[in-house]
């Protein structure tokens, strides 16, 4: 008894499985198809005025929760600076343009900063 194993051929292994018991269309014959290989010619990529701009690369991540209301309220925002001003921002974007402002503010004011007086009442 031989100590190798028995591995199905490639006729098995790439057999189709899908349509089985159906009757398979018929087959064409191989000869009238070319053997010539022809490739078309790559189309020039058209000229870009100006680059896509993207935003900073984000290393980092946290989660936090915040209300149904406060929610709605980053949905409406964003839905009026895409429809109003045509600016698309993801509430991603928003929230960072929220905080680099709130925290500018504070460093700027500090004791009469927004994030402060919110944090106050």
């Amino acid at each position: 008894m031989s100590r190798r194993a028995s591995l199905p051929g490639a006729e098995e292994l790439f057999r189709r499985t899908s349509g089985e018991g159906r009757p398979q269309p018929e087959e064409r014959p191989q000869d009238s198809k070319s053997t010539k290989l022809q490739v078309a010619a790559p189309e020039p990529a058209p000229a870009a005025a100006t680059p896509p701009r993207r935003g900073p690369k984000h290393d980092e991540k946290i989660t936090f929760y915040c209300t149904a209301e406060d929610l709605l309220g980053l949905e409406r925002a964003r839905l009026k600076l895409r429809g109003e001003h045509g600016v698309a921002a993801d509430r991603g974007r928003i929230v960072r343009a929220a905080l680099a402002y709130v925290l500018e503010d504070f460093a700027a004011r500090s004791d009469d900063s927004i994030l402060l007086r919110r944090l106050s009442d």
